[in-house]
C-alpha cells in the first residue's frame, strides 16, 4: 500500500522483513499504493477547516479547577499556524523529533497539530512515566525540543541528559508575533512520521512506534465511520492525550469530521455525567478504570438530560463482563467494546453500535469474556498459531491485524520490527479466538497477553479469565490475576484484591474467598493464594501491571499447592 515505505526503511532492515512490513500494510482488495482519506497530509485537512468551519466551535478546555476555554476552529488553527512558525524559526523541520511532557491541555492539542502542519514528529511522554525511562525515551527518538510546564520542569530536568535541543517552557513562550499563515518548506505527506509513542512495556526498555500521517487520518476516519460521528457530534476526552487513545479517539477524530472535541485536563467522577449534559455529548471514550470509579460512586444519571449521549467507546485495558454489566444497569448507559493498541494507531474493532439490547447483551456477557468486536473497514483481523497459520473458530491463537491503521515500524528496533511482522501481519501478542455471528461476521475476544500467559504444569491459563471470577465475588471491589513463580509446577495462581468498603482482611475471609474461587473455577485455575492490597498498579491508561506484584507471593515459591 504505502509506496513511500521502501525508501524509508530499507537502509537498515533486512529486505525480507520489509516484504512483510509492507504486506502488513496491505488489505486483500486494494492496491499497494491505494490511500483512503483525501487530505494529502494533515496541513491540507487543517486548510480544509478553516475554510469550512472557521466560526464553528472546535475545542472547549475544562481545567482540573473548572476553568473553561473555548475556541473556535479559526481561533484554534491561527494559534497552530502561528506555533508551526515559531518551529520553523527554531530550525525544526519535517521529521524531526518534538518531545511533550505536558498533561491534557489546549497548549498540547495546538502543539501536536503544529507539529504536523510542517511534518514534524509528535514524542508524547507520561509526566508520571519513571524518570529512566524519561531520559531513554528523548535520547533513543533523538527528540530536538521538549515543551513542558514549570510544574514538570525541575522533574525534567533530573530526568534527562544530555538532550541534543533545549526544554521550551510553555508559560514563558510568546509565540503570538508569529504570521498565522505558514509557509511550508519541505513536502509533506500521508507518509510522513507523525507520532513516535512508546509503550508501556512491563520489563525492559519500552519499543517506540513510528505513526504516519496516514495512521491518524486513516484511523479517525474509520472510527468516525463506525460510531456514525458527523460534522455536528460532539465527543469528550478525559483519557491522557500522550497515549494514542486519547489523542485519535477525540482529537484527531473530530478535526478530521469537523465535530466539536470537550477535553478535559482530568477524570472527575462527580464532573463527568455533567459535562455529558452541559456539552451535549454525543459519545465519550474511557478505560475500565474509570467504569468502576463511576461504580463505586454516588452518581446517578437519571439526575441528568443525556438525550443528546449515544454510547461510551471503552477499550485499552482489561474489561470484564462484570464491569461492564454493572456500569450499564446502574447508569443505562451503552457500553461499545473494542480493542487496538499503539501499534495499530489506536482502535481496530468494535462492537456494532446498533445491536439490540438483547445481543448488545450476548456479545457482552454470553461467552466467559466481553467481545472485542468486528474490524473496522480499514483493517482485517485473524488467530493464528505460532507457524502464522490462521485458526478456526473458537480456536485459541494470537490476535494479529494487517491493513492501513498498522504502525510503520517500530524505531531503531530491527530485532523486534522482524519478530512482530513475521508472516506478514502485525503480531499483536494478546491471546483471543472468534465466533461467528449469524451473518458469519468474526467476533474477537482478547483472553489475555500471550506474554502474560499462566503455565502451570505445561497448561495455558489465561489471566483475564481468573480476573472475571475474581470480579465477580461479593467481597471484592477489585482484583486481579497474578502468576507467580513456583517449584512444583513452573507457575502458580494468585490473586491480588481489594476488598470492599467495610470489610476487614481476615484470615477467615481469604479462606471464604479460596471456596469461592475453587466453587467457579478448576482447582488447577484457582488462585491458590490470596494477597490484599488497598491498590493494583496500572499504567496511565489503566492497563493492569501484573509483573510489578509479583515479588508479593514470592514467599510461596517452594509451597506444593493441591
Amino acid at each position: 500500500m504505502h509506496s513511500e515505505i521502501k525508501f524509508n526503511i530499507a537502509n537498515f532492515m533486512d529486505k525480507n522483513t520489509i516484504e512483510n512490513i509492507k504486506k502488513a500494510h496491505s488489505l486483500t482488495n486494494n492496491k499497494p499504493d491505494e490511500y483512503f482519506v483525501a487530505y494529502e497530509n494533515i496541513y491540507k485537512l487543517l486548510q480544509k477547516r478553516v475554510n469550512v468551519n472557521f466560526d464553528k466551535e472546535y475545542l472547549v478546555y475544562y481545567s482540573e479547577s473548572g476553568e473553561v476555554t473555548r475556541f473556535t476552529y479559526e481561533e484554534f488553527i491561527k494559534k497552530v499556524y502561528k506555533l508551526a512558525n515559531y518551529l520553523l524559526e527554531n530550525d525544526v523541520r519535517k521529521e524531526h523529533r518534538v518531545g511533550t511532557f505536558l498533561h491534557n491541555h489546549y497548549d498540547t492539542v495546538i502543539l501536536y497539530f503544529a507539529c504536523w502542519c510542517i511534518g514534524a514528529v509528535v514524542v508524547p511522554v507520561n509526566v508520571s512515566e519513571e524518570p529512566e525511562r524519561v531520559n531513554f525515551i528523548f535520547k533513543d527518538s533523538n527528540t530536538r525540543l521538549v515543551f513542558t510546564l514549570g510544574m514538570y520542569d525541575e522533574k525534567l530536568k533530573k530526568a534527562v541528559h544530555d538532550l541534543p535541543g533545549e526544554i521550551v517552557n510553555f508559560e514563558t513562550l510568546d509565540y503570538s508575533e508569529f504570521k498565522d499563515r505558514v509557509q511550508m518548506r519541505q513536502q509533506v505527506t500521508r507518509e510522513t512520521e507523525a507520532m513516535i509513542v512508546y509503550t508501556s512495556g512491563t520489563t525492559g526498555n519500552p519499543k517506540g512506534v513510528v505513526l504516519t500521517q496516514y495512521n491518524l487520518m486513516i484511523d479517525a476516519d474509520g472510527i468516525a465511520i463506525w460510531h456514525k460521528i458527523y460534522s455536528e457530534d460532539v465527543m469528550m476526552c478525559v483519557l491522557p492525550i500522550h497515549h494514542v487513545n486519547g489523542t485519535v479517539v477525540t482529537i484527531m477524530t473530530t478535526m478530521y469530521i469537523g465535530g466539536k472535541l470537550i477535553l478535559n485536563q482530568k477524570f472527575q467522577t462527580d464532573k463527568f455525567l455533567q459535562r455529558l449534559q452541559d456539552e451535549k455529548v454525543k459519545i465519550v471514550s474511557v478505560v475500565p478504570t474509570l467504569l468502576q470509579f463511576m461504580i463505586h460512586s454516588n452518581e446517578d444519571a437519571s439526575k441528568y438530560n443525556l438525550e443528546s449521549f449515544s454510547h461510551i467507546i471503552c477499550g485499552a485495558g482489561p474489561l470484564t463482563c462484570e464491569v461492564a454489566r454493572n456500569f450499564e444497569e446502574k447508569f443505562n448507559l451503552r457500553i461499545v467494546h473494542g480493542y487496538g493498541l499503539s501499534e495499530t494507531t489506536c482502535y481496530s474493532c468494535f462492537i456494532p453500535i446498533d445491536l439490540s439490547e438483547a445481543e448488545h447483551y450476548q456479545w457482552q456477557n454470553g461467552f466467559g469474556y466481553p467481545a472485542i468486536g468486528i474490524p473496522i473497514y480499514w483493517n482485517e483481523m485473524e488467530i493464528h498459531n505460532d507457524k502464522g497459520q490462521s485458526q478456526d473458530e473458537n480456536v485459541k491463537g494470537e490476535i494479529v491485524i494487517r491493513g492501513h491503521n498498522v504502525m510503520k515500524y517500530y524505531f531503531n528496533n530491527d530485532n523486534a520490527n522482524k519478530k512482530t511482522f513475521e508472516f506478514g501481519w502485525f503480531r499483536s501478542g494478546d491471546e483471543g479466538f472468534f465466533r461467528f455471528d449469524r451473518f458469519k461476521n468474526k467476533y474477537f475476544f482478547i483472553t489475555g497477553r500471550i506474554k502474560e500467559l499462566i503455565i502451570r504444569g505445561g497448561v495455558n491459563i489465561s489471566t483475564l479469565e481468573v480476573d472475571e471470577v475474581i470480579s465477580q465475588c461479593e467481597f471484592v471491589r477489585a482484583g486481579i490475576c497474578v502468576g507467580f513463580e513456583n517449584d512444583w509446577y513452573g507457575e502458580e495462581v494468585g490473586a491480588l484484591i481489594l476488598l470492599n468498603e467495610g470489610v476487614q482482611p481476615t484470615e477467615e475471609l481469604k479462606g471464604k474467598i479460596l471456596k469461592y474461587f475453587r466453587s467457579k473455577l478448576p482447582a488447577y485455575k484457582s488462585p491458590k493464594v490470596i494477597i490484599f492490597s488497598d491498590a493494583i498498579p496500572v499504567t496511565s491508561t489503566g492497563k493492569y501491571q501484573r509483573n510489578k506484584v509479583k515479588h508479593l507471593f514470592s514467599e510461596f515459591k517452594t509451597t506444593q499447592f493441591k
